[in-house]
């Protein structure tokens, strides 16, 4: 199939060709991006940029004077039948700050379809430098997360991302700034890591979640969710689909916890290792202790791997949280051990991640199918297989000996 323009891609959910930083040259690291439904006519779409001069993040007014934004509605992936376009004057009432991140924020009219693709660019003043960003609008399908947003005190702009930490405030709202009564499950079910990506054995059949409580909160009015776990919410309990929040620790998505440490490990480590950790009394120090038997005693190696692994843990978090921790889902796992792709290639319901070069294999694929569950609809499943076992085994021992840094 044909897609939308390639670009090389950092792979958040929507992504961006990303430019090199030098000096004090600018650069758009990578976009994500939602929308919210208004009404029958109108949605809103907000973009989430990264964008640097040097290695500082871009001030509002100077992203306003050197970016423009233009878009094209388009009625599917691979065709050209366009749905309606424009461009955006960016100003300090749609472009704002939100931690590191540019916001962007823009109106579109909803055209008389069920479905479209939102590609939308932003270009440099004056040279040939843009991004682009693809975004799948459903124009009928009117389900709680696209109507209502999670904001906290410190935005104007609704969160991009599907966690929260605990005692976090946040309010639930829509566009129109109504009041009504939400409906709230909750479980304290812990999901399982990926799978090995070549293990190609059937999956069982999960068994239905439990719910362990409900309560109703009023959108629109400050909460806090006092306790870990996952958070589905319904403005109509008849409805399949909710708005999945993951309520996680204070530290996330980083990973402080002796505890949580040891699980992504099993990405890079034997049964045997990972349970004999599990049986020491002093996680931490066995942690230390695995990681510098691995590096031959090598101290500074070990801290290194240490601070590289877990670095790669904690973007997994940032870009791959659904209804689990980034880490634990499919890209997730594909991040960790394999790094960010060199191309992302999206169609409606699939992601192809290609890396150009991992040991000794080239134009390695790796297939992600969307597998849309009752509390997000952007998880992704991959296509495994057992021909993946001579370029995963090389880089998981390369992890093991300290060569990736």
């Amino acid at each position: 199939m044909k897609q939308l323009p390639e670009a090389k891609v950092h792979p958040t959910q929507q992504s961006a060709q990303p430019v090199s930083a030098v000096n004090e040259e600018l650069s758009l690291i990578a976009i994500q991006s939602k929308y919210l439904i208004k009404d029958t006519t109108q949605l809103k779409v907000f973009l989430y940029v990264d964008a640097y001069k040097g290695k500082k993040p871009i001030k509002v007014e100077d992203f306003t004077k050197i970016y423009n934004l233009n878009y094209v509605i388009y009625s599917d992936y691979g065709t050209r039948d366009r749905l309606g376009y424009g461009n955006v004057k960016l100003d300090s009432s749609n472009v704002t700050k939100v931690g590191d991140k540019i916001v962007i924020s823009y109106e579109i009219k909803s055209p008389n379809k069920e479905y479209g693709v939102l590609l939308s660019e932003i270009s440099q003043t004056g040279t040939l430098k843009k991004v682009l960003n693809d975004l799948t609008l459903r124009f009928k399908k009117h389900t709680v997360s696209e109507q209502y947003g999670v904001y906290t005190s410190a935005s104007s702009q609704p969160l991009q991302r599907h966690y929260v930490n605990i005692n976090e405030p946040v309010t639930l709202k829509n566009l129109t700034q109504s009041s009504e009564d939400l409906h709230v499950f909750y479980y304290s079910h812990d999901f399982e890591p990926a799978g090995s990506p070549m293990n190609i054995a059937p999956k069982n059949v999960s068994k239905s979640l439990e719910v362990d409580s409900t309560f109703t909160i009023r959108s629109n009015e400050t909460i806090r969710f006092g306790k870990e776990g996952l958070y589905n919410i319904f403005s109509d309990t008849t409805r399949s689909e909710g708005l999945g929040i993951l309520v996680v620790n204070e530290r996330f998505p980083k990973l402080t916890r002796p505890n949580l440490l040891l699980e992504p490990l099993l990405y890079v480590s034997t049964n045997n290792e990972v349970n004999e950790i599990k049986k020491a009394e002093d996680y931490k120090k066995a942690l230390d202790k695995y990681w510098l038997t691995l590096m031959n005693g090598n101290a500074p190696l070990a801290q290194q791997s240490i601070r590289s692994f877990y670095g790669r843990v904690e973007e997994a978090n940032q870009l791959f949280t659904t209804y689990k921790e980034g880490w634990k889902t499919d890209k997730g796992m594909i991040y960790i051990v394999l790094g960010p792709p060199d191309k992302v290639q999206r169609s409606k319901d699939r992601e192809v991640w290609t890396y150009d070069q991992r040991g000794n294999a080239q134009n390695v694929n790796f297939t992600f199918n969307r597998k849309n569950n009752q509390f997000v609809d952007d998880h992704y499943e991959l296509v495994r297989y057992a021909e993946y076992q001579p370029i995963w085994y090389p880089v998981v021992e390369a992890w093991r000996n300290g060569s990736i840094r």
